[in-house]
Formats: C-alpha cells, structure tokens, sequence
C-alpha cells in the first residue's frame, strides 16, 4: 500500500500501482468524469500514470489552469497529426500551451499555409479528436529517438535530443501519430470538442533570429462548442479595444520608421495623459516621503556590471557608446535602481536618517527583437515609475507595507479592482539564476510573505519567478474582458547594496547595510496606458480623460454663449472645448461618442435664455438641461468618486 496525501491534507491508503484516475474514482464519479491531468509530488503525470510511492496528488479538471494546460498541449498534438497528414514532408518542431491555446512550430517546407487552410485542418483534427484515441507515454533511448528523426530528416527534433540525457526521453501517441514529448496530456482525443486554427505567424527556431524561420501555428480548443463561440466573441471585444486602434482613433500616439521600431512618439492628448498620471502619483508619493530624483540617460558600462545588469540585460542592450577617450564605454540605461544607489552613495547617512526614498520617472531601453514589440506593451523605450528605499533591517516590514498601500491606491483609482498578488520567489533547482547569499534571499523571502499576510492580500507563491538580484510581489490584475496582466511590482534587495557597497552609520556608531526595496506601481508608463486603455476600451476615468467635456452650440448664433459655457467650465478646472464647425449637431454627436468624450453639452435658444446645459453622456444617456454650476458639481462628484485622496 502506499500513502496518497489530497490537497485537503487528508491522507489516504491505495495499492501500489494505483493510477490518478483510479483514485479520482474511489473518491466520487463525478469528479472521475472531469479529471483530466493530475499533479504527483510535485510533477506533472499522466491520469494513467501508476503511482508506486507515498506522495502528494492533485486531481486537475477543466476549471484549473494546469488542467487548461494539458488540454491544450494535448490538442497541439492532435493539430500536428493533422498538420502531417494535409502538409506531407512538414518538419514539426515544438507545440507548448500558452496562456491562451497552444501553438506548434513547424517547417511546412514547400507548403505555404495561410488563413485559407485553417478549415481543412481544423475539420481534420476534429475528425482525429472524435476517434477518442488514448494519449500513451512511453520511453525510447536516445538511439533510438535518434534514428526515428534522422530518418525523417527532421533536424530540429534531431536537436532537440541530443541535448536531453539517455533514460529521460519520451514519446507520446496517440492514433497513428507520436510525437517527442515530457508529458503532460489529458486521457483521450475525444475530450476535445471544438478547435479552432486562431493564426499563424513567422518564428525562428528556438528564438535566435540567426536560426531558420518556421511557421508557428497558433489554436485553441475547447470541451464545449459553446465555450469557444464565447471565447470568439470576447476576441471581436478584444480587437475593438486593442489599444494600437484606440490609441490611433484617440490621437494618443504613433511610431515612425524614420524614427525606430519600438520608439513611440506621444502626441499632444497622449502627452497630457501621461503628465496626468505622473502628476497623480507624485502627489501620492510626496504625502508617502518620497523625494525625486533625476538621472541622465546613459551610464558607463562599468556602473550595469556592477549593478549585476550587464550580465543579465547585456545581450539584449543596444551596442555601446564609444566616446573619444580610448576603451570608454557607455550604455544606453537598462535599469534605474544603479544610478539610485549612487545618489545614495554620495554622501554618509546615520539611521537617523533612514528611510531614504528616491522616486523618478525614468526612461530605460532595451534592444527587444523586432518580432517580439507589440504596440506599447513591448517597446525598447519606456519610462518606469521607479523608486528605490533604502531603508534599516527594522524599517524593511513597515516600508513594504507603505508600498503596499500605494500599490493599492493606485490600481483602486484607475478601476483595477478585480487582482491577486504574487510572491515570486527563488527556483531553489536553478541557484546559478540569482545574485546574493541565501541567507539573506532567506531574509528577503520571509518579509514579502510577512507583509503580504499583514495586509491580507490574496497571494500565491511562485517559485522561479524572481528578479536575479531579490523576490519580489506582483499584483495580478484581470481585465473587462477576463485577461489577466502584471501590474505594479515590489522587490526586496539586499544584494545590490553589497555590490555597491551601500552603508549607513548605526546607533552602535559602526558601519551598516541599509535594505533596498524597488517600487514601480505603473511598471512602465507606456505598458500601464496600453493595458488601461484595453481594460477601459478608451473610456478612462474621468478624472483622467483627455476632455470632459465638448460644447456644442446648435447654430453660429450660439457660439458667443458656448463660449461663455467655456470659460465657466475651465475656471473650475474641467477640460472641455467647443465644436463650432459648421456641422448638424447630430454628426457633432456622433463624433464626441467616437472621441469618448465622456460629456456633450448641446447649447442652443433655451439654453442661453435659462442660463443652461443639455446634457448627454457619452453612451447615450440623455440628463436633460440643468444650470452650469450643477454641471461642475455633477463633474466634481463622479471624479471624486473614483479619485480618493492618498492617505498614508
């Protein structure tokens, strides 16, 4: 017998041998029906997979994202099968799930596949699903694995073991076809019910540009038809809102050729929200004791190897500045904190002193591959809402907890209410990842998970998911349309005041290590607007909104009191401007909604004689005519219904 422990913590007795699905069974049916991966000691294992040992299980079903997993690598398979099948002489490479889906690279060859095939291959691997066919595992030697693909010509798979150790390779089928594998699938075929080929784009193998370029076939897949007619329609939400259309239709900002890839250029409304939402985090961060700071641009090369960065970024750094003094370097800055820890270090602080917090919007750049910038969320120029604390061993907990508040501040402010937090933490199997000590990646550790447990948050622990300098939290923010996103991070350092050697004087008059915690509520400016602006569909809080408001006068006769309505509005700080083209006030209208322009007030004859406003809200409500200064009362009460004043 063996001891299966369930994650309820009950412990339960199995004959040697028994298979996660056995076990599911024993504990009900139902559970039985849905099961389809299973976790064992902390590994990944088949719902067939005989379980010889005392250990932890965890039963997966469709509702859990490791189950999600399984599915969707298992229907990568299932898309291959028929990939080979309609594309004879295709290569196959690698098909891993995604967060959404799955996707396989492959060279096609002489084949050329495009939007004009996906029905024919999805047709065929739903006929392949259909067949029910059992997903069986089993191992091969190396010589063996070798010859299978030599023979085929497939020199990618021929790669990919030669890399891997005789003993631990494995195949999987299913059908007709096998497939090198680790594992990892749902029982059968024919859990799949829908497929659906989403796109296909290029990909160099193992994402070297200097490799060859493959075809990376990208699907999803579901249990239900329905579940992916709904997950279609939330894609055609999710088009709409793509912040590169929004932000185009928005007049936010554009990229030039001439000027780079990855180089966004902020247009007028663009830069004005920017400036907003600096403006709002610096009024949160002066109440909060942070000072700004400025720091230029570049750096010498010798400052990032210090720092640790060059080591880690070097590769993906723009090339060096050469100066006109023999074997002088310089980098375009990849990080803030370096240049943080030199402001520290130019003069000697008591603990009296502590903390120190050192707050700057600051631009970074990194040389990302073109194939991988996608509008605002991935650029190789952006601007982070950093800080750096530099604080005592006894301030680290109540510090942590500060940033905490801010961090929650500013999500609850821009309508990111729905999150989870993430403790990221060391992958204890990789210790060649990270810089420092353990003991005191110990001592880093403990206080996240301490001041996260104070707050209440809802957090998870992810091993592996570290900075390489410290742990950090991460808040997890899902969406309108239900995806979820990293925003804000806080990370605890004690390593880079080592390398810099960072110290204050202690109440024992000798030399100390001060803590560094990194901040960055926004992560990235240009990363934070992107996602906001796809979160809100363009229609920001209206605290925060380019305009607040357009008049709209119904003839040139009214203009002259429109702009009295103006000058109102702008002594009470509201944004506003008035449309007096020579245009009917119903095409006016349409194009504010298009413009999102949350309030149109429509001023004509009784308007004037009353000393009001017909008011409209963008969507369509109609809030009747009122007086002005009702107007900016109606403007002041929704803004600070969403804009609470930071309390620290």
């Amino acid at each position: 017998m063996i001891k299966i422990t369930l994650p309820d913590g009950t412990v339960k007795e199995y004959s040697k041998g028994s298979t996660p699905m056995e076990i599911a069974k024993s504990i009900s049916e139902g559970l039985a029906r849905n099961v389809i991966s299973a976790k064992y000691k902390d590994t990944i294992v088949e719902t067939v997979t005989p379980l010889n040992e005392d250990g932890s299980l965890t039963l997966y079903t469709w509702n859990d994202d490791e189950g999600k997993k399984a599915f969707w690598h298992s229907s990568s398979h299932i898309v291959a099968q028929a990939l080979e099948e309609l594309f004879p002489g295709a290569k196959l490479t690698i098909g891993p799930a995604i967060e959404n889906g799955f996707y396989y690279d492959v060279d096609f060859g002489e084949h050329s596949v495009s939007e004009k095939d996906f029905p024919a291959i999805e047709k065929r691997a739903l006929e392949i699903a259909r067949g029910k066919h059992d997903f069986k595992m089993h191992p091969v030697t190396k010589a063996d694995a070798l010859e299978r693909y030599r023979s085929q010509g497939n020199e990618f798979k021929v790669e990919l073991i030669e890399n891997l150790e005789d003993g631990s390779i494995t195949f999987c089928d299913h059908d007709t076809f096998t497939d090198l594998c680790r594992g990892g699938h749902i029982p059968n075929t024919g859990i799949v019910k829908a497929i659906k080929i989403l796109n296909v784009a290029g990909a160099y193998w193992r994402g070297d540009e200097n490799n060859k370029q493959l075809t990376r076939v990208y699907g999803i897949s579901f249990p239900k038809q329905k579940e992916l007619t709904e997950y279609l329609q939330l894609l055609e939400e999710a088009k709409k809102r793509d912040h590169r259309k929004l932000g185009r239709e928005l007049e936010l900002f554009t990229f030039s050729q001439k000027v780079g890839q990855g180089l966004p250029l902020w247009l007028p409304k663009g830069a004005a929200l920017r400036e907003r939402l600096e403006q709002f985090l610096k009024k949160a961060q002066k109440k909060a004791g942070y000072e700004m700071v400025v720091t230029p641009h570049i750096g010498q090369k010798e400052l990032y190897v210090t720092s640790g960065h060059y080591e880690k970024y070097g590769a993906d750094s723009f090339q060096p500045i050469h100066t006109p003094k023999e074997d002088e370097e310089f980098l375009l800055k990849p990080m803030n904190c370096p240049h943080h820890c030199e402001i520290y270090n130019a003069r000697p602080f008591s603990y009296r002193e502590l903390p120190k917090r050192y707050a700057e919007f600051g631009t970074v750049y990194r040389y990302e591959q073109s194939g991988e910038l996608h509008g605002l969320t991935r650029v190789r120029g952006f601007t982070q809402d950093d800080a750096h604390i530099f604080c005592t061993h006894d301030q680290l907990d109540a510090e942590f907890k500060n940033v905490i508040d801010l961090s929650l501040y500013v999500l609850g402010s821009l309508g990111f209410d729905n999150f989870k937090a993430q403790v990221s933490v060391r992958d204890l199997d990789t210790p060649e990842k990270y810089i420092g000590s353990v003991e005191n990646w110990e001592k880093a550790e403990h206080a996240i998970i301490n001041a996260a447990k104070a707050k209440g948050l809802d957090f998870v622990i992810e091993s592996g998911e570290a900075a390489f300098y410290g742990p950090k939290l991460d808040f997890m923010v899902k969406d309108a349309l239900g995806r979820n996103w990293q925003l804000g991070t806080i990370q605890v350092d004690y390593n880079l005041p080592e390398r810099f050697d960072l110290t204050y004087k202690g109440s024992d008059n000798e030399l100390h290590r001060p803590v560094m915690i990194h901040r960055a509520p926004f992560g990235s400016m240009e990363r934070f607007i992107a996602l906001l602006l796809e979160h809100t569909g363009g229609n920001f809080p209206l605290w925060l909104t380019p305009e607040q408001a357009i008049v709209l006068p119904v003839s040139e006769k009214h203009e002259k009191y429109a702009e009295k309505v103006l000058k109102s509005l702008e002594n009470h700080e509201i944004r506003a401007l008035i449309d007096n083209r020579n245009e009917t006030v119903g095409k006016k209208i349409r194009e504010a909604e298009m413009n999102k322009t949350p309030f149109m007030l429509i001023v004509g004859e009784s308007e004037e004689e009353h000393n009001t406003v017909a008011i409209r809200r963008h969507g369509g409500e109609d809030l009747g005519s009122i007086g002005i200064q009702d107007f900016v009362d109606l403007v002041a009460k929704e803004i600070n219904s969403t804009l609470k004043s930071f309390k620290n």
